[in-house]
């Protein structure tokens, strides 16, 4: 994968976007730490993360975050070096189970292990630096603050390539497995998915990014069995 940004690079110039939003749904009073919805996301996180240096090591040292935020919109990521968002609207909309939420999430931290942003954000560092016609160097100026925000808006708006969403579809399924949730809430999921589009007149910002289908489905049926192991053990150790 070419880029123009390293994964160091990537990671910081995310976290300054990160805590850019954190600290306005903050300021907003929109940012739940306390309820049992936010109590709910944490523990199925961790569970989650806990499982992440299967996949990669040094996913154990990334200073991992998670945040709910009140509000209507339909949306959920995990941002390079481990920064979860979780929409309360995506929560309720589609009144999600647990094993639902961990999919989403499972999905969601496959592609920051993966680094699938990071090509999306080094183009968009590219576009910026072009209009600036100079380099930037990485620090918290307001310039660069603005950058970083960009740069990490830009990445994570951006649908991700077919390729690229099999790989986490894949990858979320076996995270959700080895932390004890049933894989076949992820085709649930996706159905639900699949009949939300007009739920919200906001519509549905995680399709806009995760395009749902019949097709989509039937793999992810297909890949089910090949986790169902992992899960059954995940329940055995209790």
């Amino acid at each position: 994968m070419f880029s123009m940004l390293s994964t160091d690079e990537v990671n910081q110039m995310y976290a300054q976007s990160y805590q850019k939003t954190v600290g306005e749904a903050s300021t907003q009073g929109v940012l739940d730490k306390t309820s049992n919805d936010a109590k709910r996301i944490q523990a199925i996180s961790d569970r989650l993360i806990a499982q992440a240096p299967v996949f990669r090591p040094d996913s154990a040292q990334w200073k991992w975050e998670v945040n709910l935020i009140k509000s209507d919109e339909l949306n959920a990521n995990c941002g390079p070096g481990g920064k979860i968002i979780f929409y309360t609207g995506l929560m309720d909309s589609l009144k999600l189970t647990d094993d639902e939420i961990a999919a989403i999430l499972g999905h969601e931290i496959a592609h920051a292990l993966r680094e699938h942003g990071r090509e999306a954000m080094s183009k968009a560092y590219g576009i910026e630096m072009a209009k600036q016609g100079a380099g930037a160097l990485l620090g918290l100026s307001q310039d660069s603050l603005a950058l970083a925000d960009t740069v990490a808006n830009y990445g994570m708006t951006l649908p991700n390539s077919r390729s690229n969403e099999n790989e986490a579809d894949l990858i979320g399924l076996e995270l959700a497995a080895r932390a004890g949730y049933n894989p076949q809430a992820a085709v649930r999921l996706w159905e639900k998915m699949g009949q939300a589009t007009d739920n919200s007149t906001q519509g549905l910002a995680f399709l806009s990014t995760h395009p749902s289908g019949p097709q989509r489905i039937r793999q992810l049926q297909a890949n089910v069995p090949k986790v169902q192991g992992l899960y059954d053990a995940a329940q055995r150790r209790g």
